[in-house]
């Protein structure tokens, strides 16, 4: 059964095991589910990507994982998720997470939750969806990337109206209250 609820889509890590991220994943989680909305993540049962999941499925969120085959063993695939995608590749994952979510939130993570920052962030600048993008970093995780974007725009490489199309905020409630924004 597919949900008609407000969908969120989590970004962050599936590799981390520092106890302020994973309390932050569980916050999150519980709110989304507190809230009524839907989850859609990367269908991972690891690290911040889990427990995301789990505190949102304990919360009542109806949850949606989307992993492509090659992650189905290495992140211990979320089969708990009221709905699992196994897809073939990466990039049928991020198609099918952007289609399915009304808005994106990225948390802590490396290398592949940076990618999927910037490929939404990126469509979001362009015109490609009109969806929310917001950064939640109570911890100053991006602090350094976004100083370096803020030369960026200093330098002329990033126009301001691209900047602004991301909301980066230590704050959960502005987070949460960014996520329902339109653009």
């Amino acid at each position: 059964m597919v949900s008609d609820a407000y969908a969120v889509c989590v970004y962050c890590s599936a590799s981390v095991d520092d106890p302020v991220a994973l309390d932050l994943a569980t916050r999150v989680g519980a709110e989304i589910g507190r809230r009524g909305w839907q989850l859609v993540s990367g269908g991972g049962n690891v690290s911040m990507m889990g427990a995301v999941a789990q505190a949102a499925r304990a919360a009542g969120a109806h949850t949606v994982g989307v992993i492509p085959k090659r992650l189905v063993h290495r992140e211990v695939a979320d089969t708990d998720a009221d709905e699992l995608i196994v897809t073939d590749t990466m990039r049928e994952r991020k198609q099918v997470m952007d289609e399915r979510a009304d808005a994106f939130l990225t948390l802590p993570g490396g290398i592949g939750t940076l990618e999927e920052l910037f490929e939404t962030w990126t469509g979001a600048y362009l015109g490609v969806h009109a969806k929310p993008v917001v950064v939640l970093d109570p911890q100053d995780h991006y602090r350094g990337l976004f100083d370096w974007i803020g030369e960026l725009r200093v330098r002329g490489y990033a126009g301001l109206e691209a900047i602004d199309r991301v909301l980066v905020t230590k704050s959960f409630d502005t987070a949460f209250a960014g996520l329902r924004l339109t653009r």
